[in-house]
């Protein structure tokens, strides 16, 4: 069985924070480069350069691409054929976060729900974990904004709501979003299993690379309409007009109770920041 040392969880946490946060990922910069070649309005193409610039200057000066440098969400694969020695391996993610953000001077939003008093140090970080074959541990850090996570939901529909149910579900929620979650935006939906699970299926589907096909063709077509529904709308780059609202439309869809039809929607901002390593 390999065994993996907590430092090096710690190290790899801590420079993925940092990395997320200051490098816009590839598959971003050609989703603005794609939206500045369709988008028709001035005002529109104006905000898509202007993000462009900006993403240019983090990576530049290494310094983050947005003021809100977000909850620490981390995604974790573990391999059964693991094991993790040195510490505990929850601890070892915190402190990750925890020296990440302090010395890659990243703003620390963590807080007391009632109080708002500052944790100090963004932690703890939201931690997902799925065991998975093999003897590798693979980690992902999502950080995400308030702006774009305020603009979620989840909506147990009628099964009789059906398809149609979802698609209105989804563009309305969009347009009533407007501008709050900084758009052009990845709208991440989760169809089906239960109430907790559809959300984690839309926020898993944000870190699909954008750009990438669904390997499900019956949810291919459903993301295409989708997307075409909400460029519709005419919110536009930061909410000010124009005809890209969204980048793309992700969704992922798992079975569900015979009487239930749950539905999440979970929007990401321009920057769709994340990174990922693998040990």
């Amino acid at each position: 069985m390999r065994e993996i040392n907590v430092s090096e969880v710690v190290k790899t946490v801590s420079r993925l924070c940092v990395d997320a946060n200051y490098n816009l990922g590839a598959d971003m910069v050609r989703a603005l480069d794609m939206a500045l070649a369709i988008e028709e309005s001035p005002t529109g193409k104006d905000c898509i350069e202007q993000l462009k610039e900006n993403a240019a200057i983090a990576t530049r000066d290494q310094v983050p691409i947005c003021q809100d440098t977000g909850l620490a969400v981390i995604f974790v694969e573990l391999g059964q054929d693991i094991r993790i020695v040195g510490g505990n391996l929850d601890e070892a993610i915190n402190e990750g976060v925890r020296q990440g953000y302090l010395e890659g001077y990243l703003r620390k939003s963590a807080c007391h729900p009632f109080t708002r008093a500052n944790t100090g140090d963004n932690t703890p970080a939201i931690i997902h974990y799925r065991l998975v074959d093999g003897d590798a541990l693979k980690i992902t850090v999502a950080p995400k904004g308030g702006g774009s996570e305020n603009m979620s939901k989840v909506v147990m529909l009628k099964p009789a709501d059906g398809v149609a149910g979802i698609k209105e579900q989804v563009v309305e929620w969009v347009r009533q979003a407007g501008g709050n979650p900084c758009p052009p935006t990845i709208v991440g939906v989760g169809i089906g299993g239960n109430f907790e699970r559809s959300a984690m299926l839309a926020k898993e589907a944000l870190l699909r690379e954008v750009g990438s096909l669904n390997p499900d063709p019956e949810l291919q077509s459903l993301e295409d309409e989708l997307l075409e529904a909400v460029n519709n709308l005419g919110v536009g780059p930061q909410g000010l007009g124009g005809r890209v609202t969204s980048f793309a439309v992700h969704v992922k869809m798992l079975p569900c109770h015979i009487a239930s039809l749950p539905l999440a929607i979970n929007i990401q901002c321009h920057a769709a920041r994340h990174k990922e390593a693998i040990l």
